[in-house]
């Protein structure tokens, strides 16, 4: 392990996984390669953990942290565990508020609540694959007694544009909320994000903030880029919304341009 390693984070979604599922070639090799030279290379992504860790199967990575559910759930490698992992950090809220709030100003949405061992209940239509396997379909009122790591909203009917406009209007003053891809609203326990979660991972690594470098596309990644940026290097991904360009350092090519690839093989 070389003393100056670095601490490489990558969102998943649109930025080491292009939109059609797949991972370039390009971007498994600089992964890597950069992993064999002996900096730590890990994921920060909106995923539950269940969704997470196929990816680092994929890219061949074992990092010892991985966090999932825009940072409310921080898991450690543990070799003994079923899966290779534990649950390290967990943050979680009580939705019962936020999910009246949003049913009064969003018709026709969708729900869904990931609990503390990253089970999903919901309501109405969600994409096959989105939520997992650990998932069941409850009647609304249910989803008010989960303690929650992540409540998820969507809303076909309604326009990217419009829906943001509609989510700013709400007034969520206890919670975090990320927009991902269409129409799609992540919400996290006030104060948690992917961020405040790996500046805990760089803590317990005892990894200088000058030696950190990440790379996201989504408006959950703001504050990993911001964060990385102000001592270290951050990088947006170029088919990237501007109000995430604008909290990166640089902008790199598109996921379809193997943008990850490009970054790393400069690193």
């Amino acid at each position: 392990m070389v003393d100056d390693r670095w601490l490489v984070v990558l969102d998943i979604d649109g930025t080491v996984l292009k939109e059609d599922g797949e991972i370039a070639p390009a971007v498994v090799s600089a992964v890597r390669r950069v992993r064999d030279a002996g900096h730590e290379v890990m994921l920060a992504t909106g995923r539950s953990a269940a969704l997470a860790m196929p990816v680092l199967d994929r890219l061949g990575l074992t990092p010892d942290y991985l966090v999932t559910s825009n940072g409310a759930v921080t898991l450690k490698r543990d070799s003994g565990a079923p899966m290779g992992y534990v649950r390290e950090f967990v943050e979680t809220f009580d939705p019962r508020n936020v999910l009246s709030t949003i049913r009064e100003s969003l018709e026709g949405a969708h729900y869904a609540v990931e609990d503390q061992d990253g089970v999903y209940q919901f309501t109405g239509e969600f994409p096959d694959g989105t939520l997992g396997a650990a998932s069941e379909r409850v009647h609304f009122d249910q989803l008010l007694s989960v303690r929650a790591t992540r409540v998820v909203v969507i809303s076909p009917a309604h326009p990217v544009e419009q829906f943001l406009a509609i989510v700013e209007r709400m007034g969520l003053h206890r919670v975090s909320y990320n927009v991902g891809w269409t129409a799609w609203l992540d919400i996290a326990p006030d104060g948690v994000n992917k961020a405040t979660a790996l500046e805990k991972v760089r803590d317990l690594m005892g990894i200088p903030r000058e030696r950190i470098l990440a790379i996201g596309d989504g408006r959950n990644d703001i504050d990993m880029l911001r964060w990385a940026g102000s001592r270290g290097r951050s990088f947006a991904m170029g088919q990237a919304p501007d109000v995430v360009k604008e909290a990166a350092q640089n902008v790199t090519a598109t996921d379809f341009e193997d943008g990850v690839a490009r970054v790393l093989d400069t690193f």
